[in-house]
């Protein structure tokens, strides 16, 4: 079927509210619509780049890679030209009528109300193009792609009200020409003076050249005669550096440069917490340029999001999101990598098998950790920024990454039950300093929340003993602690499993002995009925050790799930292994006392089960009849 010469489309659904947005709130930061599309005549240049090291003939004979923004006060006009890979028809109705792929429903279910917050996330959702609608009241699109023939062109032409028009024309040079007419009051992005401060704020160290027509001096701005007789490329100068960062020394490159070029990499508008840059030489050759963000992408869990570094093989852009040089608990990670050593047609398939990426890669990844280690001992406050932003994400490490795992293991930061509220954390290496002369266990315990675990009491005699419990509340915790055994010589000990804690409780003595051995001749005709009450319940009931005020408890054997963990697999659908807690009554509680003379075998079978119930609750598990437990709540207060 033919295509119509010239039609007039609708945007998709979402589009409407995103460009009323752009054309009516966010005005905080205008000034952002010139970074957004610097970066992408950027980006279309570096494709080009890549597409002719098979494809030369894309070139097509003009080779001098630029974008041109030029300023017509007449017509109140911006103009942005790039001679990059361009746009065919198809491609300007996907990408600029339709931006579902773009993550629109996140861009707008993120917005917080406060302007100067909600346009930093412009970039960050891939809707920079749209930005432009803050200061124009209609754009104009010219271009073409760089394979197609000159009658191919495409004209692409918006309001932002609602719908676009799209036209095919003759176009003869390949690339993207976008026009802006501005609003009434924008005539600040007029002026030549300001618009060249916006592009060295955000964009000098792209490697794209930047230029912008001479201003002639006051004298002769009116002489038509002297710009005409000047050639045409004698009009226009560069006014970015156009210098791949990463190339010069580090002993040129300001601090304010590397954050702006951080910016550019990564379309964040807040400033990265660290920064690595490093040339490698010998062997191998390359040079990195590593930053850690100091907040999350609003998609740091969809494990379907292409996330990567930037692959330069001798300054020569190859691919955007070369996730093949991180692991993936690493995704988080912005920036470059450029290789002297790759060939400049590499390919996925070639890069997901290459011994040289394999060790970039590792190199990689330690230089990340080590980065990491002195962002956590010389900038703690940062650090504790990255931890909260990241934290969950570094976990995953101790599962991938079997290499690095120690080095991982003094990264991580957990609540404990030393620290008074869930914000402070301690590391390993700090608890192994605060443990007790006799102990030699790292303690801990899961569950679903910060409060659940804080008031769990199976920390009872650890609270009274002073001795520290680590509380693990992530869901990520139980996946984590699979996967972490001991530190530093020390076996990690769960507080709700069946295991020796003699360490702390201190029994040896002579009395204690006593005591315990009293208790268990005085309980054990109870112990005994009320595991013929509750049967296969409970896999066996004894004296707890563990508990001071509450009545009773349950605890797992050493091997079985955590009472945590069965609940997510339960939660995701998965069976989960058949296994029975143990039940652990306190000898000091009244209740429990109470219950040695009880002759009314009714009244014990409710009280059997009201202990069993509270100590499954208690875990944050759930109940399988609540209604009878309610009841039998209700009898016994009654």
């Amino acid at each position: 079927m033919p295509v119509a010469k010239k039609q007039t489309l609708g945007f998709q659904t979402e589009v409407e509210p995103l460009l009323h947005l752009m054309t009516h709130s966010l005005y905080s930061n205008k000034e952002i619509f010139v970074r957004e599309l610097v970066s992408n005549a950027s980006d279309a240049v570096d494709k080009l780049r890549f597409k002719v090291l098979e494809h030369p003939e894309f070139y097509q004979g003009d080779t001098d890679l630029k974008l041109q923004i030029a300023i017509d006060k007449d017509k109140r006009c911006l103009v942005f030209t790039d001679n990059g890979i361009g746009m065919s028809r198809e491609e300007c109705i996907d990408k600029l009528g339709t931006i579902a792929k773009s993550g629109t429903k996140e861009f707008l279910a993120s917005l917080t109300g406060d302007k100067a917050k909600d346009t930093q996330l412009i970039g960050q959702f891939g809707v920079g193009f749209y930005s432009v609608f803050m200061v124009a009241e209609k754009i104009t699109v010219h271009t073409r792609a760089a394979d197609l023939p000159s009658d191919k062109g495409v004209c692409w032409e918006s309001s932002g009200k609602g719908e676009y028009t799209i036209e095919t024309i003759d176009k003869p040079t390949r690339g993207t020409e976008i026009v802006l007419h501005l609003r009434e009051g924008e005539d600040e992005f007029l002026d030549a003076w300001r618009l060249r401060s916006i592009i060295l704020k955000y964009s000098d160290h792209i490697t794209l050249p930047i230029k912008m027509q001479k201003e002639l001096p006051a004298s002769k701005t009116d002489d038509k005669k002297d710009q005409e007789a000047q050639a045409p490329e004698e009009r226009w100068e560069t006014v970015n550096n156009a210098t791949a960062l990463w190339t010069l020394p580090k002993a040129q490159i300001k601090e304010e440069e590397y954050k702006s070029f951080y910016k550019h990499v990564a379309h964040d508008f807040q400033d990265p917490l660290a920064w690595s840059h490093n040339k490698v030489e010998g062997k191998q050759e390359y040079t990195t340029l590593l930053y850690i963000p100091s907040q999350a992408p609003f998609d740091l869990w969809n494990y379907e999001k292409p996330r990567g570094l930037k692959l330069y093989v001798k300054r020569v852009f190859i691919m955007d999101d070369a996730e093949q040089f991180l692991p993936r608990y690493l995704r988080f990670v912005k920036g470059i990598v450029d290789s002297n050593d790759l060939p400049l047609n590499i390919s996925r398939e070639i890069l997901q098998n290459n011994k040289l990426v394999d060790s970039i890669r590792s190199a990689i990844t330690k230089r990340i950790i080590e980065l990491l280690a002195k962002l956590a001992k010389e900038h703690v406050d940062q650090y504790k920024q990255f931890w909260n932003a990241f934290g969950n994400v570094i976990k995953e490490g101790l599962a991938e990454d079997f290499s690095n795992r120690d080095e991982l293991a003094k990264l991580l930061r957990f609540s404990s039950s030393s620290v008074g509220n869930s914000e402070q954390t301690v590391s390993l290496e700090a608890y192994i300093e605060r443990m007790k002369p006799k102990q030699d266990k790292i303690y801990y315990i899961t569950a679903e929340n910060y409060a659940a675990a804080n008031n769990s009491p199976h920390l009872e005699i650890f609270r009274q003993k002073q001795i520290e419990v680590l509380l693990l509340h992530d869901r990520v915790d139980e996946w984590l602690i699979a996967h972490l055994t001991e530190f530093n010589g020390k076996p990690l000990q769960s507080v709700a499993k069946d295991a020796d804690i003699t360490d702390i409780t201190e029994v040896p003595d002579e009395k204690s002995k006593e005591i315990q051995e009293k208790n268990e001749d005085e309980f054990k005709s109870l112990l005994v009925h009320m595991k013929e009450i509750l049967g296969d319940k409970v896999k066996e009931i004894r004296l707890s050790q563990r508990l001071t005020s509450s009545p009773a408890c349950i605890v797992n054997e050493q091997n079985a799930l955590s009472s945590q963990m069965q609940r997510i697999l339960q939660a995701t659908g998965q069976p989960v292994p058949a296994s029975k807690p143990i039940l652990e009554l306190n000898p000091q509680h009244k209740l429990v006392q109470g219950l040695k003379d009880e002759q009314d075998d009714g009244r014990l079978a409710e009280w059997a089960h009201l202990f069993l119930e509270e100590s499954i609750l208690a875990e944050g598990g759930r109940l399988e009849d609540p209604a009878a437990f309610v009841k039998r709540l209700n009898d016994l207060l009654s």
